[in-house]
């Protein structure tokens, strides 16, 4: 695995690449960097029918055309936008790689464009946005996103609202194209059976512009312990929680082991043996850090009877505190470092899998190998260590809650 940087109209592109010839294929990614719905500004789902739009083919060969050239060589070309940013992958054949790229080429250099599309895009998102209303997940889950980020992007939903995606025209969409799809801001992940020299970025890119580097606005979580009741004709509570959780990147393995503890270890963690098996409050019980340019965070999740809702709030709550200020037991340690080392590494079998691990690396501003460097870290780990890690952050206490529930 390593980083290049490969030289597109006086613009330096990073690549991440690892050259694997284990299977005849091919994978690549174009990651563009503060584009995804952070950026929607007022009209929020922009970014997300970006993404769709550039699903549905060019203009000269239109969504199924474009669909079928690829079908006939199995290969797989798919765009998604997030909340920092857009993305674009590739997979296919070693022998239909040229000809996957120049497709990736025409796509950007004339997307399908047209009125017809982007009323078709809009009526599916619209049935979409309705769909989520009895979601109860998702409803709960953007409730909580509105207390921990309050009046800004995070808060709103990535599909947007009935209101939003009605006001988009084709002239946003045009100048959202050109202007967050762009060089500047734009890195690559390339691997398999290949050689760098031969990812012609020039070719593939030669009609994006240079653009302007953004910085991503980091978020700050709400520490208000702020609660949200949503009265839904539900058979169970969903309940939602989260806090801010601010980490060094340094110090994110002790992050990953606390919280391992504390509620992401699934049996044997704190929250799972109070909610579950001790209480039988509910099914499962979760929580985990969330580390990202744009916040820093641990959430979760739990669901329980709609009688038992405040009980189980009060398990969680409790918890919390009490994992501040007592952190954890030897055993809790040895039995963290234990599932961490023995299974983490399984994660770097495949090589779409280390592509994976070492675009993150790469985007959250770390050094490829951190990964692996983390894990040594973790073995050496001492109790002591953790503990006071784990009791300096008593930011994580400062939950708030986004409940879902049917009154009785």
């Amino acid at each position: 695995m390593k980083a290049v940087n490969l030289k597109v109209k006086n613009t330096q592109i990073p690549v991440i690449f690892e050259s694997s010839k284990a299977l005849p294929v091919v994978y690549l990614k174009l990651i563009f960097k503060v584009a995804g719905s952070c950026e929607d500004s007022k009209k929020s789902g922009l970014a997300n029918l970006i993404a769709k739009i550039l699903n549905e083919g060019t203009i000269s060969e239109g969504a199924s055309g474009f669909a079928k050239e690829l079908e006939m060589r199995a290969i797989n070309m798919y765009a998604s936008a997030g909340f920092e940013t857009i993305n674009i992958e590739l997979n296919c054949l070693k022998e239909y790689f040229g000809f996957a790229t120049k497709k990736l080429q025409e796509l950007l250099s004339e997307p399908n464009l047209t009125d017809e599309i982007l009323n078709k895009l809009k009526k599916l998102t619209l049935g979409e946005i309705l769909s989520n209303e009895n979601d109860y997940d998702y409803v709960a889950k953007s409730a909580l996103n509105e207390l921990l980020y309050p009046k800004t992007a995070l808060a709103n939903q990535i599909t947007g609202t009935k209101e939003s995606i009605e006001k988009i025209n084709l002239e946003d969409i045009k100048n959202f194209l050109k202007t967050h799809l762009d060089l500047a801001n734009l890195f690559v992940v390339f691997g398999g059976d290949v050689a760098i020299d031969e990812l012609n970025l020039d070719h593939i890119l030669t009609n994006l512009d240079s653009g302007k580097k953004r910085i991503q606005d980091k978020l700050k979580t709400s520490e208000k312990m702020s609660e949200k009741f949503i009265i839904k004709p539900s058979e169970q509570a969903y309940v939602y929680f989260g806090a801010p959780f601010e980490v060094d990147i340094e110090d994110r393995f002790k992050a990953r082991v606390a919280t391992f503890i504390l509620g992401e270890g699934g049996f044997g963690s704190r929250l799972m043996e109070e909610i579950r098996v001790k209480r039988g409050l509910a099914y499962s019980a979760y929580a985990r850090a969330g580390f990202a340019p744009s916040y820093s965070q641990i959430a979760g999740y739990l669901q329980t009877k709609n009688e038992n809702k405040d009980n189980a709030i009060a398990v969680v709550k409790s918890e919390f505190e009490r994992f501040v200020k007592k952190g954890v037991n030897s055993h809790e340690l040895t039995q963290a470092k234990k599932f961490l080392l023995g299974s983490e590494p399984l994660r770097q079998e495949t090589l779409l899998n280390r592509l994976n691990i070492a675009q993150n690396e790469f985007y959250n501003g770390l050094r490829l190998g951190h990964f692996k460097e983390e894990l040594d870290k973790i073995s050496k780990l001492k109790l002591s260590e953790l503990n006071e890690f784990i009791t300096a952050h008593t930011e994580i206490t400062k939950l708030s809650f986004a409940v879902l529930y049917n009154e009785i």
